[in-house]
């Protein structure tokens, strides 16, 4: 079997990137007045927020690495490092980024760890950046575990996913607009990103993609971003406040709060872990479904568009 596969920390490595074209994005927004806006409490939360990520990824990432490195001596499968092989990884890597994303906005265990991503309400490279302290205890790790069995290197499925993670930063702007007609069709892109980091009722739940939009049009979560609907960023419920503290950990504060209210039975304190962020036990508030057939209800022509089947 293959040992002692090294690839690059392709995410350290693109810091100066990232810097440099946050640097650029702000400056062209300075200059011409339009692609979005930058505030300071704001922006400054995402920084620390991703230095946040980085410190956890430092404190945890054993875990994970440990995990799959178990996995990888027990299986007889060794698909070796060349070129194609890699890119092939890279592909099923972005699938399985996929469905994590997914259970992220449809699992609220996994939402508590996900939701800070979403909590700017600005949409620029800062927020690329606003990244998860807590994903460790959200176990998905787990679904990468198809990848190590079928005969992925770890260092392999890591760089790969280090390559996704690059990708997705560029995505994060107003600055841009739409790419050619075939790179919209195939690649996620900033409008397709956008929709995805929307509030509005349209855009709730749709285009997980990391790097192919090509995902979200098999599995039916694809919103195109719509020219007479400006996205309205950050959460149904926007937090209201800059604090990384807050930012981090609210969701697990308010997954502990529920599941403790006195009289609920086992399932119903399992279900406010498990259910789709808004589920309650007495239906007193709305998930996603609810928002859009509330909305649906006053503005029944959106009924069969786009974000609303």
């Amino acid at each position: 079997m293959t040992e002692n596969l090294t690839y690059p920390d392709v995410v350290s490595l693109a810091v100066p990137f990232f810097i440099a074209a946050i640097l650029i994005e702000f400056i062209w927004i300075r200059i011409s007045g339009k692609g979005g806006r930058y505030e300071t409490r704001d922006a400054v939360t995402s920084l620390v927020m991703g230095a946040g990520n980085v410190a956890s990824g430092i404190a945890m990432g054993f875990i994970a690495w440990a995990f799959f490195m178990v996995l990888w001596e027990m299986t007889p499968l060794d698909l070796g490092n060349s070129w194609w092989i890699v890119l092939l990884c890279f592909v099923l890597d972005d699938l399985r980024y996929y469905w994590v994303h997914r259970f992220g906005h449809r699992i609220r265990w996994v939402w508590a760890s996900h939701v800070n991503h979403h909590s700017s309400q600005h949409y620029n490279l800062t927020t690329a950046l606003r990244q998860t302290w807590t994903y460790t205890f959200t176990f998905m790790m787990v679904v990468r575990a198809p990848l190590i069995l079928l005969g992925f290197h770890p260092a392999m499925v890591l760089f790969c996913g280090g390559l996704n993670l690059i990708y997705q930063f560029w995505i994060h702007t107003e600055a841009i607009g739409r790419m050619p007609r075939w790179f919209e069709a195939i690649m996620n892109t900033p409008s397709h990103h956008r929709a995805h980091h929307g509030r509005n009722p349209r855009y709730l739940d749709c285009n997980y993609a990391g790097v192919f939009i090509i995902w979200d049009k098999m599995f039916g979560t694809f919103v195109p971003e719509q020219e007479d609907e400006k996205v309205d960023y950050g959460l149904v419920h926007n937090l209201g406040t800059f604090n990384p503290l807050r930012v981090a950990f609210h969701e697990w504060v308010g997954i502990f709060q529920d599941m403790s209210q006195r009289g609920l039975t086992l399932r119903e304190r399992i279900m406010y872990a498990v259910a789709p962020p808004g589920w309650s036990h007495d239906g007193s508030r709305d998930g996603s479904a609810g928002i859009k057939e509330k909305h649906l209800r006053q503005h029944p022509e959106k009924r069969g568009t786009p974000g609303f089947r």
